[in-house]
């Protein structure tokens, strides 16, 4: 049966929000998401029972969250490759909002911290599955290139996901003026660049290329004019 919370189990969330991306799950100390929360330290084990049931109650919460922003415009109405689209920029939308707690996430899991892992384990395939079945689905309708699903997967996360992790760690170490944090904030996190990338390998994978080359047909067949036969007088 759930216990009473007057709030205090979500307020504790909320803290855990803030803290996490910082300590990780080594790190978080109970005590101090206690005191963040404004709560008695007791509070968090009448609620969550150990440090790991909140982790993982934690996790869980923020996943569902994004995955709810994927799977609406996934499950929408309308050709795949659209859907594909908006649940590509819905997914880079929530990774900029929560960029620091998704990078925590994988640092653990790649650390070998156990609820981490199982975290990853349970939940990766929700997006994946989701993701890779809209891909499949717009190469069935033809407005994508065949491609080997996974392999596709990761072209599609390496161009519209992956520099959001990266530039800004590159920008944190300085590694230049042209990987300034003004730079990375206008040329990869904002929501323009998002979805020039998005747009950007959507074509490259088929779709765009078909889509000019229609137009460039269809613009040409509307400039083609018939000629005069030879000889033939303008009066």
């Amino acid at each position: 049966m759930p216990r009473p919370s007057q709030g205090i189990d979500q307020a504790l969330l909320r803290s855990g929000r803030v803290l996490y991306p910082a300590s990780g799950c080594a790190g978080l100390s109970m005590r101090a998401l206690a005191e963040h929360a404004g709560a008695r330290l007791s509070m968090v084990h009448y609620h969550f029972g150990t440090k790991d049931q909140f982790l993982r109650t934690l996790l869980q919460q923020m996943y569902d969250e994004g995955f709810a922003r994927l799977a609406a415009p996934a499950g929408a109405g309308g050709p795949a490759l659209g859907r594909l689209r908006e649940a590509l920029l819905a997914l880079g939308a929530f990774l900029r909002e929560q960029r620091p707690f998704a990078a925590r996430v994988w640092a653990d899991a790649a650390a070998g911290e156990p609820v981490a892992r199982a975290f990853v384990r349970a939940n990766a395939p929700r997006h994946l599955g989701l993701l890779t079945g809209l891909m499949q689905q717009a190469e069935a309708d033809g407005a994508l290139d065949p491609m080997p699903p996974l392999q596709r997967f990761v072209f599609v996360m390496g161009a519209v996901v992956a520099p959001m992790f990266i530039a800004p760690v590159a920008a944190d170490i300085g590694v230049g003026p042209a990987v300034s944090a003004r730079a990375v904030q206008a040329q990869v996190l904002a929501e323009s660049a998002i979805a020039d990338r998005v747009d950007r390998v959507l074509a490259a994978l088929g779709a765009g290329r078909r889509a000019r080359v229609r137009r460039i047909g269809a613009a040409g067949a509307r400039k083609r004019v018939p000629r005069a036969p030879r000889g033939a007088s303008g009066g």
